[in-house]
């Protein structure tokens, strides 16, 4: 096994230096670059005697893409690979509808215990969770705007609405946004829920969701949080460089 993250956030160095005592091959730390991201990546292609990996265990296509970009010669000696999020299985599919998908491919993240159960149940806890830890904000009495209503978006808006939440819909998709209504959700657009959120979560794992013009309009106070795939749900990279002060307000 040789080992790198999908997200250059969520490493705990404690875990991954056991697993290095253990002797599994880490290439991961918390607060990566993408630069460093990709380095990583880059170092599990090969195992130490030389031999190429032979299969693949992803989460975001980070794995399965950089192998498809740069080492496609490598592609006939592996078995397959696994997926396990939303976004990785929209960039696998794209490859295959350009036919340049070769390695097999197994969705994890379309199974019923993945989309119906984790998806749905345990996304929701984790967020709330999340937020309560980083924040010691209460859940109840806010409007919290949920951005995407897949199955990610429909368990974090449930569980939120479970601890007292207003929770505010914005979906592009018409039926994803629809259902946000018969479930008795308001459903509007980011350019107008931007204005009266007090907590926003995204759930696509798509890209620059929560753009300048959007933080600009917030409230004071307001917090952004990201359960998708990946940090370009929410525009980062504007955010740094607008910061009046930068606080890291707990390590975890």
């Amino acid at each position: 096994i040789r080992w790198s993250c999908c997200n250059p956030l969520s490493t705990q160095d404690d875990i991954a230096a056991a697993l290095v005592k253990a002797g599994i091959a880490i290439f991961a730390w918390k607060g990566e670059t993408e630069e460093e991201k990709l380095w990583c990546i880059d170092q599990t292609i090969y195992f130490a005697d030389g031999e190429p990996l032979n299969a693949i265990l992803d989460d975001g296509c980070n794995l399965t893409r950089v192998v498809h970009e740069k080492y496609l010669h490598l592609t006939d000696a592996i078995h397959g690979c696994s997926e396990e999020t939303t976004a990785g299985i929209t960039k696998l599919r794209k490859l295959l509808k350009n036919k340049k998908l070769n390695v097999p491919a197994i969705n994890v993240n379309d199974s019923v215990t993945k989309s119906k159960f984790d998806n749905n149940y345990g996304c929701g806890e984790s967020l709330v969770d999340g937020i309560k830890r980083a924040t010691d904000t209460m859940i109840g009495g806010k409007t919290v705007v949920v951005i995407g209503y897949g199955n990610v978006g429909k368990g974090c808006a449930k569980t939120l609405r479970g601890h007292g939440a207003k929770v505010i819909i914005t979906e592009v998709d018409p039926i994803c946004a629809l259902q946000a209504a018969m479930d008795g959700y308001q459903v509007t657009t980011i350019a107008e829920a931007c204005k009266i959120g007090q907590i926003f979560v995204t759930a696509t794992g798509s890209t620059e969701l929560i753009r300048g013009e959007h933080i600009m309009k917030m409230r004071d106070m307001a917090i952004l949080c990201n359960i998708g795939s990946g940090q370009t749900e929410i525009d980062v990279v504007w955010l740094k460089a607008n910061a009046i002060k930068i606080e890291n307000v707990k390590p975890q």
